[in-house]
């Protein structure tokens, strides 16, 4: 099948740095019928390609599918006088939602059948799902196009185990993901709109019962850089409405008792100072970089929340990323060493800490809803252990183990996992965890599969994949690299990897790839590097820089046209990453940002093979980033290695939704991976 060709138009773009020609700035335009029809094209092209390699693709697969149990339940978590649950049945796609009055009857009632609201849509994501205080009405949200525009609908509970009564006549259109909030009396829900550039910027007071028309402003963020949210506290007295940019934030507190009361806010934003806020019984429990650039903790009086006192002092490289309150203690969630932890402190100043061990692993806070609960869940996994759910008196630190996620069929004992450090550049040292067969030797011969992210202060843990087991089970060595730009070790490494620093984010990937290679962990001819949205900047970014280092490559919705998109501040949430990226429109940002820009340093030259992804809906990355960036590199390119754009019409940033479609899609990209690298 011939290569699909996009047509080039003319087209320049006016920058700080000179004249820009575009000839796919055409791309963007998706009611151009010429765009669609080049997706379809390059669709039916990728389809081809995998059509060839469908008994690989089938055959990994069917492993993934093996190594799941379709029939299963998730540990029930206890809320007030239920105990809610999710399970899952085989041949279906979407889990289903259930409770009941004790742990062993959880399955009792169901509360929502994601399969049944999914029948006769491509696409179907749940994002709210909150039960009012009294446990009668549950609030849910839904989107079926991946544009991340949810509808929002109310489910009356049967007051006794049965059947749910059915959905209440209100439908709140155009909620966003900016979180839900009930007052105490379950009459009033908070929730959350965008705006056109698609940030969640309004908060607003729905009283149950009236139609949406009727439904009051709360709190309105007019400034573009700010994210509104909206939660309750677990002690269920206050709703805290958070605005935050990646520089500063501010909270504003409602009376959960008293729903109708103004907003008032708890400390005025200040520039460079991020502050959250929880409810601690008699005093307010306050997270904050103020003087402190991995946080530290304060308190203050109820009636004087701007006062702050100094509960846990800053610690430079302990980077503190939330706090939880709950009536006699609060759990710190934080990254130390490069690992994640939990701090339990008590009132009487006393702590202790939770933490995973030496194996590179991920720790995470459960399910805990209860704020008089004497006892943490937590979550635990690593690169060789499936997802774990623990619960942990936090005094004694007697601890049982809820739920382990079952891998039918697999004898994992036979991996092994540890971290590496390499050296960057400027001496720099880069953590990056790896994953084999025990028996996979370490002598240059493996093939390597290397995924990395590095933007945003998101600290990327290793977690446990079943579909990761297809390539380790060929001989594959698996990698996580940790790039500035990241949160793994403090503020600083994400400062480190931002703005005028965000080339240290690709070149620390670089040395980390260069080490392993250097080390024996990989054969230097068969590496493949993965990422996806930010992720997929680094990829782009990576083998633009270094083609030759790379056999292949795997770009998920990738950020790669980063000038264009940063130019135009009507792209949706344009203008509240330029605090991440630099604004291009003046210089030195302009000069900086071009400098690494994939898809204007895609050039004349060889590339490695590339599979890209996209989706239509996409509000984070549009889908014409990756469309003009395969497009070019078809027209310039100086190779003919395998390139691939797969873009889901019908979906989002997140790609397909329900189980099997979503098995299905990692199977072509691992088998694109092992194809490569063959």
């Amino acid at each position: 099948m011939l290569e699909p060709v996009a047509p080039q138009r003319p087209h320049t773009w006016q920058r700080p740095t000179g004249p820009a020609d575009d000839p796919w700035a055409w791309l963007r335009d998706r009611d151009d019928p010429a765009t669609i029809t080049y997706l379809e094209a390059e669709n039916a092209y990728a389809d081809d390609w995998f059509g060839q390699h469908g008994t690989l693709v089938d055959e990994i697969f069917g492993e993934i599918k093996s190594r799941v149990q379709e029939t299963d339940l998730s540990a029930p978590v206890r809320h007030g006088p239920w105990w809610y649950v999710t399970r899952t049945e085989e041949g279906r796609s979407y889990p289903i939602h259930c409770r009941g009055r004790t742990e062993l009857t959880a399955t009792d009632q169901v509360l929502l059948d994601e399969n049944v609201e999914a029948d006769g849509h491509e696409y179907f994501a749940i994002h709210a799902f909150d039960v009012s205080p009294d446990h009668s009405v549950l609030a849910w949200s839904s989107d079926i196009d991946g544009s991340e525009q949810y509808t929002m609908r109310f489910r009356s509970l049967a007051p006794a185990d049965g059947a749910p009564v059915g959905d209440l006549a209100d439908v709140l259109e155009g909620t966003t993901w900016g979180g839900t909030a009930w007052s105490a009396d379950g009459h009033v829900l908070f929730y959350v709109t965008a705006d056109e550039q698609q940030r969640p910027s309004t908060v607003w007071r729905h009283r149950m019962g009236t139609p949406q028309s009727d439904d009051v402003v709360v709190f309105d963020e007019t400034d573009e850089r700010f994210y509104v949210h909206v939660s309750l506290s677990r002690s269920d007295e206050w709703v805290v409405i958070e605005s935050s940019s990646k520089l500063s934030s501010e909270v504003l507190l409602v009376p959960a008792a008293a729903p109708d009361q103004p907003a008032t806010v708890a400390v005025p934003r200040r520039d460079d100072v991020e502050y959250s806020l929880d409810h601690w019984g008699d005093q307010w429990v306050v997270l904050t970089n103020l003087d402190a650039v991995d946080f530290r903790v304060m308190t203050a009086p109820l009636e004087r929340p701007a006062e702050w006192t100094e509960l846990v002092a800053h610690r430079p490289g302990r980077r503190i990323l939330s706090i939880d309150a709950f009536a006699g203690h609060l759990v710190l969630h934080e990254w130390a060493d490069a690992q994640p932890q939990a701090r339990i402190l008590f009132r009487d100043g006393t702590e202790r800490v939770v933490h995973g061990g030496d194996e590179p692993h991920d720790l995470e806070l459960d399910a805990n809803p209860e704020w008089v609960a004497t006892t943490l869940r937590y979550g635990y996994q690593s690169l060789t252990t499936p997802a774990s759910v623990y619960e942990e008196d936090v005094r004694t630190g007697e601890r049982r183990l809820l739920k382990q996620t079952p891998v039918p069929g697999v004898d994992l004992s036979r991996y092994v996992a540890e971290r590496q450090w390499a050296t960057a550049a400027d001496g720099t040292q880069v953590p990056v965890d790896v994953v084999r067969l025990a028996s996979t030797p370490v002598d240059a011969t493996a093939p390597l599969a290397v995924y990395g992210y590095g933007s945003y202060e998101a600290s990327m843990p290793p977690w446990f994949s079943v579909a990761r087991l297809s390539l380790l089970d060929r001989g594959f060595v698996w990698a996580l690299v940790h790039p500035r730009g990241g949160g793994e070790l403090g503020r600083q490494w994400y400062l480190q990897g931002r703005l005028e620093h965000k080339r240290n984010t690709f070149t620390d990937t670089i040395a980390c790839v260069e080490h392993l290679v250097a080390n024996g962990w990989a054969h230097p001819q068969r590496v493949a590097l993965r990422g996806g949205s930010a992720g997929g900047l680094l990829v782009g970014a990576c083998i633009t820089m270094r083609p030759d280092l790379f056999r292949a490559a795997v770009a998920e919705v990738p950020f790669v046209d980063v000038v264009t998109t940063m130019s135009d501040a009507t792209i949706p949430l344009t203008v509240t990453e330029w605090e991440e990226w630099g604004d291009p429109r003046t210089e030195p940002a302009a000069s900086y940002m071009l400098s690494y820009s994939p898809y204007d340093h895609t050039t004349a030259r060889a590339y490695p093979a590339l599979l890209v992804t996209a989706g239509l809906n996409d509000p984070r990355v549009s889908y014409h980033e990756p469309a003009k960036w395969v497009a070019k590199l078809r027209a310039v390119r100086t190779n003919d290695a395998t390139l691939l754009l797969r873009t889901e019409i019908g979906a989002g940033h997140g790609g397909p939704s329900g189980r099997y479609e979503t098995w299905r899609d990692e199977a072509r990209m691992l088998a694109f991976q092992v194809v490569e690298l063959a």
